[in-house]
C-alpha cells in the first residue's frame, strides 16, 4: 500500500485535467492505496516573495496552505501532478506552487511522479510542459514514472472516452 497525493492544477471542477486525476485516483484506490487529491484552486496559495527567510528557518513566512501541501508531499510515495496547458506551458497556479517548494526543496525527492498534461493541441503542443515538469521533479531527486497526455481536448469533458482515460486509470491501478 502506497500513499498517493494528487495535485490538480485544474481551475475547472470536472475539467479535463481534473477528470484524468479522478481516473488515476479510482485506479489507485481500487488497488488498495491511500489516495488524496488536492485541488490547488481550492487552496489559499500566495506567490513566493523571494525573501529567502526559509533558508534560515526551513519555513515560509507566508501563512497559507503551502506548508500543509509540502508536508503531504514529503509523506507521499507517489505524487501525481496535473495541469492544463496555457500558452504552451503549465498554468499559473501550478507554477506558483512549484515556486513555493523553496522552503523544503531539499526534502522533496525520492518519490514516484506521474504527470497529467492536457490541452487542445496534439502532443507536440504539450511537450514543453512535460519537459519543464520532468526537469523540475528530476532535479528534486524524483523518478518520472509516466506522463499521461490528454491531447486534443479543450471543452470540459472532452477527455472522456479517450486513450488518456484508460492510461490514467491503469497508471493508478499499477502504482
Amino acid at each position: 500500500m502506497k500513499n498517493v497525493l494528487i495535485l490538480s492544477a485544474s481551475p475547472r471542477k470536472e475539467g479535463n485535467s481534473d477528470i484524468l486525476c479522478d481516473a488515476f485516483m479510482k485506479g489507485a484506490s481500487e488497488s488498495g492505496n491511500n489516495v488524496e487529491k488536492i485541488s490547488l484552486y481550492d487552496r489559499n496559495i500566495n506567490f513566493c516573495r523571494a525573501c529567502y527567510s526559509c533558508f534560515k528557518t526551513g519555513k515560509c513566512v507566508l501563512q497559507d496552505d503551502m506548508a500543509e501541501i509540502l508536508d503531504k508531499m514529503q509523506r507521499s510515495d507517489v505524487i501525481v501532478v496535473a495541469t492544463p496547458t496555457y500558452f504552451l506551458t503549465m498554468n499559473g497556479m501550478l507554477k506558483t506552487v512549484i515556486d513555493r517548494f523553496l522552503p523544503k526543496w531539499q526534502d522533496l525527492g525520492g518519490h514516484d511522479i506521474f504527470l497529467i498534461i492536457t490541452g487542445h493541441d496534439e502532443k507536440r503542443g504539450l511537450e514543453l510542459v512535460g519537459q519543464e515538469l520532468t526537469t523540475v521533479f528530476k532535479n528534486l531527486g524524483n523518478e518520472i514514472k509516466g506522463i499521461i497526455w490528454g491531447e486534443g481536448v479543450w471543452q470540459k469533458g472532452e477527455v472522456i472516452g479517450t486513450r488518456a482515460m484508460k492510461e490514467a486509470y491503469d497508471s493508478g491501478l499499477n502504482v
